[in-house]
C-alpha cells in the first residue's frame, strides 16, 4: 500500500472517530427540538412451532426519521455493528440469525466513503428450534438488538433495546412407526 493512500484512510478513520466522539459533548436533551435517535420494534405475533422442528420469527424494527444505524456488517472497524442477542429457555435453541444486507451511503464527514447501514425498516430472521423432549405450551425468548444510531453529522452512543417474543411449541406428529419384521416364509 502506497504511504499515501494510508495517510488517507488514516485521516478518514480519525475523521469517522471525531464525529462518533463528538456526539456525547453536546447533551442533546439540552437542545430545545433535537430529535433523539430511536429504534422501535412492532409487536412480533405468537410464532407456533412443533417441537423437535425449526421455525423462523421474522423481527421487525424501525428507525427514526432523519436516523440511520450501522448494518450487522459496517465497513469500518471503527464502527458498532448492529448485532442480536438473545436468551431462550433450556429447552429451545436459538439457531441462526438472518441480518439484511445493509444500504451503502456516503455522508457529509466524509462524502468519499461509503458506509453499510440500515435506515427506516430492517427485518432479522431467528431460527427457533424447540428440542424434541420440551412440554407443550408457550416460551418467552428475551434479549437486546444492540444499534448504534447516527444522523447525517453524528454518532449516538451506542443503545440496547430490549427484545422479547413468544413462541408456542406443539406437540407436533408422532414419529414414524416401522413395521415390525414379517417372517419371509408365505404364510396361507
Amino acid at each position: 500500500m502506497c504511504l499515501m493512500c494510508a495517510l488517507r484512510k488514516l485521516a478518514r478513520s480519525v475523521l469517522l472517530l471525531t464525529a462518533v466522539a463528538a456526539a456525547p459533548i453536546a447533551a442533546q436533551d439540552d437542545i430545545p427540538g433535537k430529535k433523539l435517535p430511536s429504534v422501535t420494534m412492532s409487536p412480533v405475533p405468537l410464532a407456533t412451532i412443533p417441537r423437535g422442528k425449526p421455525g423462523t420469527v421474522d423481527l421487525h424494527f424501525h428507525i427514526g426519521s432523519g436516523f440511520h444505524v450501522n448494518s450487522n456488517q459496517p465497513k469500518s472497524d471503527f464502527l458498532i455493528p448492529t448485532a442480536l442477542r438473545l436468551d431462550a429457555p433450556t429447552a429451545i435453541v436459538v439457531g441462526k440469525v438472518t441480518y439484511p444486507p445493509g444500504e451503502d451511503m456516503s455522508f457529509p464527514f466524509d462524502p468519499s466513503e461509503k458506509l453499510s447501514v440500515y435506515s427506516g425498516e430492517f427485518t432479522l430472521a431467528v431460527v427457533v428450534r424447540p428440542l424434541a423432549h420440551v412440554m407443550p405450551g408457550k416460551y418467552m425468548l428475551r434479549g437486546q438488538l444492540k444499534y448504534q444510531a447516527c444522523d447525517n453529522a453524528a454518532c449516538y452512543p451506542p443503545q440496547q433495546l430490549p427484545v422479547e417474543f413468544e413462541v408456542k411449541v406443539l406437540k407436533g406428529p408422532p414419529p414414524p412407526r416401522k413395521n415390525p419384521r414379517q417372517s419371509p416364509h408365505v404364510h396361507t
